[in-house]
């Protein structure tokens, strides 16, 4: 395999922004094949190197730079402060390229996402989210991600629905363009059919106390501690109060299903930043927390939104940790 930028015919430089390539693989020798020979290429650039691989895969890796000789120069990241939440990684990839561009040169990293053990929902926002670091970065110095995909590790298509969130993809003669990359418009999944859920509640000003208490009974119902409840009120509050404020009120329903709790708020505005609630805050914004207060407290969001059908926020909150 050569290295990443050994086809620059095909893929021209940018001056700026993300190269974000797809590197599917089919075992631990391609894993290695491909990882490790970026790595090299890099550290003979004299390029910064950052990797963000857990579990087997990271011992793997760090034992094969250190048989290759290219093991010094490499930084492995802390993956234990990445959230299960894909609402939350954008944040994290912002604070680590801060640290790491303070050296001044070009930077190469290396970052595989867990998808199996993952619901359906949380699948398909961890999808959202590799399309959306194209936008988050777009006018950041220009830096490359490459993204080692295990396709015996889950489900037939999402090798395909991955393609079209990466504009490049690693082959055997480099990085190519992607067809099927989806540039301008994210296809949302439609969102499951709730499982049962309670009677909805149309609340308008003045009934946040009707919506925390409904919420308060689905969770009491099916076994949501103490210190989980107190935070997915304050997200639920949160969610239902920009409702009254900004589309007049809206309607929630609750419901439970395989060990999460989940609310749903439904109102007719509209989010026109689908970055809201993604980057963290600086100190001085004014407005603009809520939705990043959110993401912060519960184990999954999913938001969908339209000028035309309103704005729909799902919030789920496992009984047993996030």
């Amino acid at each position: 395999m050569n290295h990443p930028d050994t086809a620059s015919a095909a893929v021209p430089a940018p001056e700026t922004g993300l190269r974000h390539i797809l590197f599917p693989y089919a075992d631990e020798d391609g894993f290695l094949t491909g990882t490790v020979s970026f790595v090299e290429h890099a550290l003979g650039a004299g390029e910064t190197v950052v990797v963000a691989v857990s579990g087997p895969r990271e011992q793997l890796l760090r034992e094969a730079l250190a048989d290759a000789g290219s093991a010094e120069g490499v930084a492995f990241l802390d993956t234990g402060e990445i959230s299960s939440n894909p609402g939350r990684l954008i944040a994290v990839w912002q604070s680590w390229m801060e640290k790491v561009a303070q050296s001044g040169r070009p930077v190469r990293a290396i970052s595989e996402n867990r998808w199996s053990g993952r619901t359906r929902a949380e699948s398909a926002e961890l999808r959202y989210h590799e399309w959306l670091l194209n936008r988050a970065f777009a006018e950041s110095p220009v830096w490359w991600l490459l993204c080692p995909f295990d396709t015996g590790a889950v489900s037939d298509g999402t090798l395909e629905a991955l393609q079209g969130c990466h504009p490049l993809l690693l082959g055997q003669d480099g990085p190519v363009p992607v067809a099927g990359y989806a540039e301008v418009t994210y296809a949302f999944e439609a969102l499951g059919d709730p499982c049962d859920p309670d009677e909805e509640l149309v609340f308008s000003g003045g009934a946040l106390a009707a919506v925390r208490e409904r919420v308060t009974l689905c969770a009491a119902r099916h076994g949501l501690p103490g210190d989980r409840l107190r935070d997915l009120l304050v997200a639920v509050t949160e969610v239902a109060a920009n409702s009254i404020k900004y589309a007049g009120g809206g309607t929630l329903r609750t419901w439970a299903e395989d060990g999460r709790v989940i609310c749903e708020v439904r109102d007719g505005g509209f989010i026109a930043d689908p970055m809201a609630g993604r980057i963290r805050p600086t100190l001085d914004q004014v407005g603009g927390r809520g939705l990043w207060l959110v993401q912060q407290m519960c184990d999954l969001v999913q938001i969908r939104t339209s000028a035309e059908n309103g704005t729909v926020i799902r919030l789920t909150m496992g009984t047993e940790g996030g």
